[in-house]
This record gives structure tokens, C-alpha cells and sequence, in this order.
């Protein structure tokens, strides 16, 4: 244990003094990763925060939608389950739904529907699930552009490092070890750091990104459902 913690001491020993003798420009370059990182990690830990909790509400909201007679029986109660997008998309598909069921005279519902009218409830209901869709992608495009962007800019700080030891070093006419290894060093740090953003990013984005596959495929055959229990409580059958 008294070795590990030598080993690690030694480390950020070293890590420091890299950072310490590392460019301006490598000091700009490590700067900026170190926002991708804050920004990456953050999107991480809410979308991921997000993904769960719209997972644990869309079973809670298929599971008592499930056990409805009426295809507007949540709605009639004037439930709200914020947070679940299967309830949004839902409650969408119902609105426009009872809106097209309202008789004008008396404010009551109609037995059946048209197909005309079935077709205006299902684009209420397409256009639902893409916002809900959009609202779930929102943010991944920060991991998406750590994971492009972050090895590029440390090797950015790479060759410009490389670039400033090799001017130092025919400045002092000198291309000894110990002339060089200070330069080289801190210039190699950055493309470090790009990768220490980039890698955590691209297991985050994946990660979340097969979410969000799932979510939008439940959202999918949500709304089919909808619209087949609509067909079928509403729908006058043709003779």
C-alpha cells in the first residue's frame, strides 16, 4: 500500500512538473480540454439521469395504461406524469383525439370516428413522439464533438509543443537529451489529455445514444398502439 501510494505521488510529481514547463500554447490547448471535460462529463451524468428516470416512468405509465377499458380513461382523470415520455406523446395523441370526438352541439363525444380524423390523430401523435425524440437527443452533440474534437486539439498541442522544443533547441545549439526531454515531454501532455476527454466521452455517447434507440422505439410502438386501440374503440367498421 506505502509503494502504491509512492508510485502515485511520484506521478502527479511528474504530471506537475510536465504542466509547469508545458507552452503557452499547450497551456491554451489543456485549458480548453479541460471545458470538454466539465461540459462532457456533466452531459454525461444528467443525460444519464435523464434516460433513467424516463425509463422507470414509462413502465410505472405503460403498466396502468395497459389495465384502461377506455383508450382516454388516463386522460379523462386528468392525470400528469411529468418527465415520461410515453405520457407526452400520450397525451398528444389525446388531446387532438378528443378534440375531433367533441360534438359541436352539445359538447359530448361522438361514438365513432372517420378515417380522416384517425389520420389527423396519428400526425399529432408522429409529431409528439419527434419532439420527445429531440428533447432526449439534447446535449449528446457536446460528447459527440469531445470525442471528434478532443484527440485533434491534443494533437494540436502536440506538434506545436514539438514545434517549440525543436526551436529551442537549435537556439541553444544543443540537442542533448536534457535539452530536449523537458520540451518533448510537455508537448506530449496534451494529446494525454485529449484522450483522457475523448474516451470517457465516447463510451458515454454510446452508451446513451443505444438509450435513446430503445426510448424512441418504445415511444414508436406506443403510438401504434395508440392508434390501433383508437381504431378500434372509434372506428365505425365498414359494412
Amino acid at each position: 500500500m506505502n509503494g502504491f501510494c509512492l508510485l502515485a505521488a511520484a506521478a502527479n510529481t511528474d504530471i506537475l512538473y510536465v504542466v509547469r514547463t508545458t507552452t503557452p500554447e499547450g497551456k491554451a490547448v489543456l485549458l480548453v480540454l479541460a471545458v470538454f471535460s466539465i461540459f462532457a462529463w456533466s452531459v454525461m451524468f444528467t443525460k444519464t439521469m435523464q434516460m433513467r428516470q424516463a425509463r422507470r416512468l414509462n413502465q410505472h405509465f405503460d403498466a396502468e395504461y395497459r389495465k384502461q377499458t377506455e383508450v382516454l380513461g388516463i386522460y379523462d382523470r386528468a392525470v400528469a406524469v411529468e418527465g415520461c415520455p410515453l405520457f407526452t406523446v400520450y397525451q398528444s395523441g389525446s388531446q387532438e383525439l378528443d378534440a375531433r370526438l367533441k360534438r359541436k352541439d352539445d359538447g359530448g363525444r361522438k361514438a365513432t370516428l372517420s378515417l380522416k380524423s384517425i389520420e389527423h390523430v396519428k400526425r399529432a401523435l408522429e409529431n409528439a413522439v419527434a419532439r420527445e425524440s429531440l428533447r432526449l437527443e439534447s446535449g449528446l452533440i457536446m460528447l459527440a464533438l469531445a470525442v471528434s474534437g478532443a484527440p485533434f486539439l491534443g494533437l494540436l498541442g502536440t506538434v506545436w509543443g514539438v514545434m517549440s522544443a525543436f526551436s529551442y533547441v537549435a537556439q541553444m545549439q544543443k540537442a542533448d537529451l536534457a535539452t530536449m526531454a523537458p520540451g518533448v515531454a510537455a508537448a506530449l501532455v496534451t494529446t494525454v489529455a485529449g484522450l483522457l476527454v475523448a474516451i470517457p466521452s465516447m463510451f458515454g455517447y454510446n452508451w446513451l445514444v443505444h438509450n435513446l434507440r430503445v426510448r424512441t422505439v418504445e415511444l414508436d410502438n406506443f403510438a401504434q398502439d395508440f392508434v390501433s386501440r383508437i381504431e378500434t374503440e372509434y372506428l365505425k367498421d365498414e359494412d
